[in-house]
């Protein structure tokens, strides 16, 4: 099967515009790269530190140059139930490597920390910002000089994307990440979500909330419901740098003989194994656009359309949000998975799961078959399914046929025809809906503003019965440069409920909404952000806001000569110093906008003129930003 022309066109656009910075980016890890093992040029000093601690065997192998040591960079904590099953991995790594004549050392840990636990809280102001910390102590990790390849021990929110930033910057190392793998099923998503509308209206008890959320999340492994943990592993596995079989439980035979077989591909394909495959040059534009392609086919988070830019950047790659705009609106959606369905994603997994929509998309055009991924064979391999027989790792084709068309649907009869995403264009800004998220008959609304700095504003709005019948929520000052960019999660169960009771409600933020929210119209990551002196600065409360999804539009509905007039409201909630907070000023006062990857650390190749990316600057060259990229390259061809 060809490619889809629109695929094809946004990769070819995605390449004009990355021309110079890829090129920088190659032509560094190439630097980077030597022949032979990067710690015979250490030191006997350098040397002997690196492996005092290690027994007899292991010495011996690492003082030589004939085998490869693997780097194992880990985000175990033994709180979160996503990284706790990380806890015995480097053993089982390491006993494997030296099994195949090789040996691995635990390279350093990254933070973990979970958006489940701070919704709401103090501590996600500094959620995002973590994947920047991740990605700068992925790099401390590796600065030894002592690793021949790495795998990564991540699965969560940013958990994953700051890995994969860390990661690049030693593209010249090979890669494998490892996933952990979800939870078994608990309560269905469904009756909890009921559980916590009814416990906003008043009609359930703290205890009996407890017990529903206890359900749900009760036991080791990623969350079940399809946020951004579990899309991480979809898209990690559309790149070709995840072994097939992301969503095999924790604690299996199955999930420990995949563990032993990613080890065993990380020492294949590094520069001593004979296949040697760097990460850097896996993850081109071919990789990045599967991706995307990946998120839109199955619905996922919305926070990836923050992250993967960034991921991008580090590979010297210029991903925009209309790019991934224009191939939602060709990828149909062939999954439904909570919060845009009810299955869980074992159910998913079951039906046929990522090996079936690969598939599927590989047979309509919809996906680059061929980039370098870390199996020979390109993304065909990711068509296939783990199984054990007789206790051997195997690699079987998926379904033929979906086991459940209510979870996974074939590209000829998708659940829509277009993907899970939607970018909004207005006198508001930019900003993105997940139109898979919400029904059709909720996805426009015109109504007026309820204007806030804080989302627990519209909690005491409501318990006063303030709130109109019909209304859009403005949260303002809840981007990057304001705060951090919170999730606000925390508005979904009274906004949720609000709609089952008849009224028209929507959210315009320019903060983050959860992957796992969904059902109410949401316009998110408005871009710029008020701190910035964006537009959501100007309204006022009772203003009309027009969201429309489905045309790709939000706007307010006010006389273009006063919206032209007016300033930008001051913030009347500002950001707080306590429970470290003031340790991360310097990212909020550096951070770029949410369409720019909300980067707060410098990521890739530098600018043209050698000096860093001047993100507002950038911001500002028009509304067409691949004009403005292209233009050089294109009157440089012509």
């Amino acid at each position: 099967m060809s490619l889809h022309p629109i695929l094809h066109d946004v990769t070819e656009r995605i390449r004009r515009r990355s021309r110079a910075s890829r090129a920088a980016y190659l032509a560094g890890i190439d630097a980077m790269h030597q022949a032979g093992p990067n710690r015979t040029r250490l030191s006997c000093g350098n040397l002997a530190h690196s492996f005092a601690a290690c027994g007899p065997t292991d010495k011996s192998r690492l003082r030589g140059d004939a085998t490869p040591n693997l780097g194992i960079v880990t985000a175990y904590n033994d709180m979160l139930s996503a990284h706790q099953p990380y806890e015995t991995y480097p053993q089982l790594i390491r006993e494997h490597a030296r099994s195949l004549g090789a040996t691995a050392q635990v390279a350093g840990g990254v933070p973990a920390m979970c958006d489940g636990v701070t919704q709401g809280r103090a501590g996600m102001e500094l959620s995002l910002f973590s994947r920047d910390a991740i990605a700068q102590a992925t790099a401390v990790s590796l600065s030894h000089d002592m690793f021949d390849s790495a795998v990564y021990l991540g699965i969560c929110d940013k958990i994953v994307p700051g890995l994969l930033i860390g990661a690049l910057a030693f593209g010249h190392l090979p890669a494998v990440f490892v996933p952990a793998g979800p939870m078994t099923p608990g309560i269905p998503n469904k009756k909890k979500a009921e559980v916590r509308e009814r416990y906003a209206a008043g009609e359930a008890t703290r205890e009996e909330l407890l017990e529903a959320e206890a359900s749900s999340y009760h036991a080791p492994g990623t969350c079940t419901f399809y946020g951004t943990a579990n899309s991480n592993q979809v898209l990690l596995e559309a790149m070709g740098v995840q072994l097939p079989g992301s969503f095999a439980n924790p604690g299996t035979t199955l999930r420990d003989a995949l563990t032993r077989a990613a080890t065993e591909r990380a020492l294949r394909i590094s520069a001593l194994g004979g296949d040697y495959r760097p990460l850097g040059r896996i993850i081109d534009e071919r990789a990045i656009v599967n991706a995307i392609v990946a998120l839109m086919a199955t619905g996922g988070s919305t926070n990836h359309t923050i992250h993967w830019i960034a991921v991008a950047r580090a590979a010297g790659i210029s991903l925009t949000w209309d790019d991934m705009d224009a191939l939602s609106q060709v990828v149909p959606l062939l999954a439904r998975v909570y919060p845009n369905g009810e299955a869980d994603v074992n159910r998913f997994h079951a039906a046929g799961g990522i090996g079936f929509v690969f598939r599927e998309l590989l047979d309509a055009g919809l996906m680059h078959p061929d980039p370098e991924t870390v199996l020979p064979g390109g993304m065909r391999a990711w068509c296939d399914e783990p199984t054990l027989a007789d206790g051997a790792l195997a690699f079987t084709p998926t379904v033929a046929t979906s086991g459940d068309e209510d979870v996974v649907r074939p590209a000829s009869a998708p659940f829509e025809a277009q993907g899970g995403l939607r970018l909004l264009r207005g006198n508001l800004g930019r900003s993105l809906i997940k139109l898979s998220a919400v029904k059709p008959e909720f996805r426009t609304i015109e109504a007026p503003a309820v204007v806030v700095d804080d989302p627990r504003a519209l909690n005491k709005l409501h318990a006063a019965g303030l709130l109109p019948e019909h209304f859009v929520a403005v949260v303002r000052y809840q981007g990057p440069k304001a705060n951090g960019m919170p999730e606000l999660h925390s508005l979904a169960p009274l906004l949720g409920m609000l709609q089952n009771q008849g009224r028209r409600v929507a959210l315009v933020t320019d903060g983050r909404l959860s992957g796992a929210s969904g059902k109410i119209p949401a316009a998110i990551h408005l871009t710029p952000e008020a701190a910035r002196g964006g537009p959501i600065g100007k309204l006022r409360e009772g203003d009309i806001v027009r969201l429309d999804g489905e045309a790709g539009t939000l706007e307010a509905l006010v006389d273009a000569g006063e919206w032209a007039e007016r300033d930008c409201a001051p913030n009347t909630s500002h950001c707080a110093w306590d429970i470290g907070r003031n340790l991360f000023a310097f990212n909020r006062a550096m951070v770029s906008p949410a369409d720019q990857g909300a980067l707060s650390i410098s990521c890739g190749p530098p600018a043209r003129d050698g000096g860093q990316w001047d993100y507002d600057a950038e911001y500002e060259l028009g509304d067409d930003p691949h004009a403005a990229a292209e233009a050089p390259h294109e009157a440089k061809d012509a």
